[in-house]
Protein backbone atom coordinates (compact mmCIF):
# COMPACT_ATOMS: atom_id res chain seq x y z
CA UNK A 1 0.00 0.00 0.00
CA UNK A 2 1.19 3.54 -1.30
CA UNK A 3 0.21 6.59 1.44
CA UNK A 4 0.86 10.11 -1.19
CA UNK A 5 1.64 13.41 1.45
CA UNK A 6 1.45 15.89 -1.26
CA UNK A 7 3.98 18.89 -0.78
CA UNK A 8 1.32 21.46 0.26
CA UNK A 9 0.30 19.10 3.12
CA UNK A 10 3.42 19.23 5.31
CA UNK A 11 4.01 22.25 7.63
CA UNK A 12 5.75 25.35 6.09
CA UNK A 13 7.57 27.55 8.43
CA UNK A 14 9.45 30.40 7.63
CA UNK A 15 11.61 31.96 10.61
CA UNK A 16 13.57 34.55 8.20
CA UNK A 17 17.02 32.92 8.16
CA UNK A 18 15.63 29.51 8.08
CA UNK A 19 12.82 27.72 5.94
CA UNK A 20 11.79 24.27 6.60
CA UNK A 21 8.94 22.01 5.78
CA UNK A 22 8.01 19.97 8.87
CA UNK A 23 6.64 16.27 7.78
CA UNK A 24 5.76 15.02 11.23
CA UNK A 25 4.85 16.72 14.66
CA UNK A 26 8.04 18.98 15.41
CA UNK A 27 8.63 21.45 18.27
CA UNK A 28 5.75 23.42 18.06
CA UNK A 29 3.84 21.76 15.39
CA UNK A 30 1.19 19.35 16.73
CA UNK A 31 0.27 16.60 13.85
CA UNK A 32 -1.09 13.54 16.63
CA UNK A 33 -2.40 10.72 13.69
CA UNK A 34 1.28 11.92 12.03
CA UNK A 35 3.71 12.06 14.48
CA UNK A 36 6.10 9.32 13.22
CA UNK A 37 6.48 6.69 10.97
CA UNK A 38 7.95 3.57 11.82
CA UNK A 39 11.50 4.19 14.07
CA UNK A 40 11.13 7.23 12.24
CA UNK A 41 10.24 10.20 14.43
CA UNK A 42 11.07 13.62 12.57
CA UNK A 43 12.58 13.92 8.51
CA UNK A 44 12.37 17.55 7.82
CA UNK A 45 13.37 19.79 4.61
CA UNK A 46 15.61 22.56 5.94
CA UNK A 47 16.81 25.68 4.01
CA UNK A 48 19.50 28.26 6.08
CA UNK A 49 20.35 31.58 4.08
CA UNK A 50 23.81 32.33 4.31
CA UNK A 51 25.95 32.03 7.32
CA UNK A 52 23.15 31.09 8.96
CA UNK A 53 23.25 28.75 12.42
CA UNK A 54 20.86 27.29 14.48
CA UNK A 55 22.10 27.77 17.97
CA UNK A 56 23.46 24.85 20.11
CA UNK A 57 20.20 22.59 21.40
CA UNK A 58 20.54 19.27 23.62
CA UNK A 59 18.48 16.00 22.53
CA UNK A 60 18.64 12.62 23.79
CA UNK A 61 18.00 9.07 22.52
CA UNK A 62 18.12 10.28 18.54
CA UNK A 63 20.22 9.00 15.73
CA UNK A 64 20.28 12.40 13.84
CA UNK A 65 20.81 12.27 10.26
CA UNK A 66 21.72 14.52 8.02
CA UNK A 67 21.37 14.22 3.89
CA UNK A 68 23.02 17.65 2.34
CA UNK A 69 20.87 18.46 -0.59
CA UNK A 70 23.10 21.67 -1.85
CA UNK A 71 25.73 24.12 -0.27
CA UNK A 72 28.13 23.71 2.30
CA UNK A 73 26.87 22.14 5.42
CA UNK A 74 28.90 22.71 9.24
CA UNK A 75 28.79 21.01 12.18
CA UNK A 76 29.33 21.97 16.09
CA UNK A 77 28.91 19.96 18.99
CA UNK A 78 29.96 19.92 22.67
CA UNK A 79 31.20 15.89 22.00
CA UNK A 80 34.08 16.56 19.47
CA UNK A 81 33.03 19.38 16.54
CA UNK A 82 33.68 21.05 15.06
CA UNK A 83 34.00 19.31 11.76
CA UNK A 84 34.88 20.03 8.08
CA UNK A 85 31.86 21.49 5.75
CA UNK A 86 30.07 18.62 3.86
CA UNK A 87 29.07 19.07 -0.15
CA UNK A 88 26.16 18.14 -1.73
CA UNK A 89 25.67 14.36 -1.51
CA UNK A 90 27.28 13.87 2.07
CA UNK A 91 25.94 12.15 4.83
CA UNK A 92 26.21 12.84 8.60
CA UNK A 93 25.00 10.73 11.89
CA UNK A 94 25.18 12.42 15.19
CA UNK A 95 24.12 9.78 18.11
CA UNK A 96 22.99 12.26 21.02
CA UNK A 97 22.27 8.72 23.25
CA UNK A 98 22.83 9.98 26.50
CA UNK A 99 22.84 13.78 25.73
CA UNK A 100 24.31 15.99 23.95
CA UNK A 101 24.24 19.85 22.18
CA UNK A 102 24.72 20.02 18.55
CA UNK A 103 23.99 22.96 16.08
CA UNK A 104 23.52 22.95 12.31
CA UNK A 105 24.74 26.03 9.99
CA UNK A 106 25.55 26.73 6.43
CA UNK A 107 29.08 26.90 6.44
CA UNK A 108 28.73 29.29 3.10
CA UNK A 109 28.81 33.43 3.72
CA UNK A 110 27.12 33.63 -0.04
CA UNK A 111 25.57 30.52 -0.68
CA UNK A 112 22.24 29.27 0.57
CA UNK A 113 22.71 25.89 2.02
CA UNK A 114 19.52 22.92 1.73
CA UNK A 115 19.53 20.14 3.95
CA UNK A 116 17.09 16.67 5.24
CA UNK A 117 17.49 16.17 8.73
CA UNK A 118 15.96 12.24 10.05
CA UNK A 119 15.14 11.32 13.70
CA UNK A 120 15.43 7.45 14.08
CA UNK A 121 15.20 6.41 17.24
CA UNK A 122 17.66 3.89 18.15
CA UNK A 123 17.93 0.17 19.34
CA UNK A 124 19.83 1.01 22.72
CA UNK A 125 19.23 3.65 25.03
CA UNK A 126 21.79 6.17 27.25
CA UNK A 127 24.50 5.57 24.22
CA UNK A 128 27.86 7.67 24.30
CA UNK A 129 27.53 10.60 22.05
CA UNK A 130 29.21 10.62 18.99
CA UNK A 131 29.67 11.91 14.85
CA UNK A 132 30.09 9.86 11.57
CA UNK A 133 30.03 11.28 8.26
CA UNK A 134 30.73 10.61 4.99
CA UNK A 135 31.04 12.20 1.43
CA UNK A 136 29.51 10.63 -1.47
CA UNK A 137 30.07 11.76 -4.97
CA UNK A 138 27.51 13.02 -7.86
CA UNK A 139 28.31 9.69 -9.88
CA UNK A 140 28.27 7.06 -6.79
CA UNK A 141 24.21 8.12 -6.71
CA UNK A 142 23.64 8.46 -10.22
CA UNK A 143 20.91 6.10 -11.73
CA UNK A 144 21.26 4.03 -8.59
CA UNK A 145 19.67 3.69 -5.15
CA UNK A 146 22.97 4.64 -3.16
CA UNK A 147 22.82 2.85 0.28
CA UNK A 148 24.72 5.65 2.56
CA UNK A 149 23.50 4.85 6.20
CA UNK A 150 22.98 1.29 7.71
CA UNK A 151 23.38 -0.74 10.72
CA UNK A 152 26.16 -2.31 9.53
CA UNK A 153 28.26 0.30 9.12
CA UNK A 154 31.65 -0.18 7.18
CA UNK A 155 31.60 1.31 3.70
CA UNK A 156 27.75 3.50 4.50
CA UNK A 157 27.75 5.51 7.90
CA UNK A 158 26.45 3.31 11.15
CA UNK A 159 23.46 3.87 12.40
CA UNK A 160 22.19 1.81 15.58
CA UNK A 161 18.83 0.85 14.59
CA UNK A 162 17.72 -1.80 11.70
CA UNK A 163 17.18 1.50 9.60
CA UNK A 164 18.93 2.68 6.16
CA UNK A 165 18.98 5.64 4.02
CA UNK A 166 18.90 5.30 0.33
CA UNK A 167 19.51 8.54 -2.01
CA UNK A 168 19.43 8.21 -5.81
CA UNK A 169 19.95 10.91 -8.84
CA UNK A 170 17.79 9.34 -11.79
CA UNK A 171 18.06 9.79 -15.42
CA UNK A 172 14.59 10.10 -17.58
CA UNK A 173 13.29 6.80 -17.50
CA UNK A 174 15.52 4.70 -15.38
CA UNK A 175 13.93 2.43 -12.39
CA UNK A 176 14.94 1.19 -9.79
CA UNK A 177 13.88 -1.68 -7.35
CA UNK A 178 13.62 -1.67 -3.64
CA UNK A 179 13.15 -5.18 -1.50
CA UNK A 180 11.28 -4.74 1.32
CA UNK A 181 11.09 -7.24 4.43
CA UNK A 182 8.63 -8.34 6.90
CA UNK A 183 7.15 -5.59 8.64
CA UNK A 184 8.95 -2.79 7.16
CA UNK A 185 8.70 0.03 5.23
CA UNK A 186 10.51 2.86 3.41
CA UNK A 187 9.11 6.54 3.26
CA UNK A 188 10.23 8.22 -0.16
CA UNK A 189 10.71 11.59 -0.74
CA UNK A 190 11.25 13.72 -4.03
CA UNK A 191 13.59 16.42 -3.70
CA UNK A 192 13.13 17.10 -7.06
CA UNK A 193 11.74 15.93 -10.12
CA UNK A 194 8.71 13.47 -11.19
CA UNK A 195 8.53 9.70 -10.66
CA UNK A 196 6.15 6.57 -10.68
CA UNK A 197 5.84 4.64 -7.37
CA UNK A 198 4.27 1.19 -9.26
CA UNK A 199 1.16 2.92 -10.00
CA UNK A 200 1.21 6.58 -8.24
CA UNK A 201 2.60 9.38 -9.70
CA UNK A 202 4.71 12.11 -7.34
CA UNK A 203 6.67 15.11 -7.67
CA UNK A 204 9.02 17.57 -5.73
CA UNK A 205 8.35 17.53 -2.07
CA UNK A 206 6.06 15.11 -2.16
CA UNK A 207 6.05 11.75 0.18
CA UNK A 208 4.92 8.12 0.48
CA UNK A 209 4.92 6.10 2.94
CA UNK A 210 4.97 2.34 1.62
CA UNK A 211 3.90 -0.70 3.84
CA UNK A 212 2.63 -4.65 3.39
CA UNK A 213 4.29 -4.76 0.05
CA UNK A 214 7.22 -7.43 -1.28
CA UNK A 215 9.02 -4.97 -3.31
CA UNK A 216 8.97 -1.30 -4.47
CA UNK A 217 9.85 -0.04 -7.85
CA UNK A 218 10.41 3.36 -8.90
CA UNK A 219 10.95 5.05 -12.42
CA UNK A 220 11.62 8.51 -13.13
CA UNK A 221 9.75 10.93 -15.06
CA UNK A 222 12.73 13.17 -16.05
CA UNK A 223 16.29 14.12 -14.24
CA UNK A 224 14.89 13.53 -10.35
CA UNK A 225 16.65 13.29 -6.95
CA UNK A 226 15.28 11.25 -3.93
CA UNK A 227 15.61 9.80 -0.60
CA UNK A 228 14.12 6.60 0.67
CA UNK A 229 14.24 5.58 4.35
CA UNK A 230 13.45 1.98 5.07
CA UNK A 231 12.55 1.60 8.92
CA UNK A 232 11.39 -1.24 10.87
CA UNK A 233 7.38 -0.66 11.56
CA UNK A 234 7.18 -2.25 15.12
CA UNK A 235 9.88 -1.65 17.20
CA UNK A 236 10.37 -1.10 20.92
CA UNK A 237 11.35 2.52 22.17
CA UNK A 238 14.08 3.00 24.32
CA UNK A 239 15.14 5.43 26.39
CA UNK A 240 13.79 9.53 26.39
CA UNK A 241 11.10 8.33 23.70
CA UNK A 242 10.03 5.09 25.77
CA UNK A 243 6.43 5.47 26.02
CA UNK A 244 5.84 8.56 24.02
CA UNK A 245 5.84 7.09 20.58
Amino acid sequence: MITIRRDGENHDIDGGWFRARWHFSFDSYREPENDSFGAMRVFNDDRLIPGAVWPLHPHADIEGLTYVVEGSFGHQDNVGGPFGPLPAGSVQRMTLGSGALHSELNASKDEPMRFIQIWILPDTPDLPPGVEQRVFTREDRTDRLLRVIGPEGGEVVKVHQDASVHVALLGPDVEVTHPLGERRGPYVYVIDGAAWLEGEKVGTGDAAKVTDQAALTIRAGGPTELILVDVPLRFEAVGHWKGHI
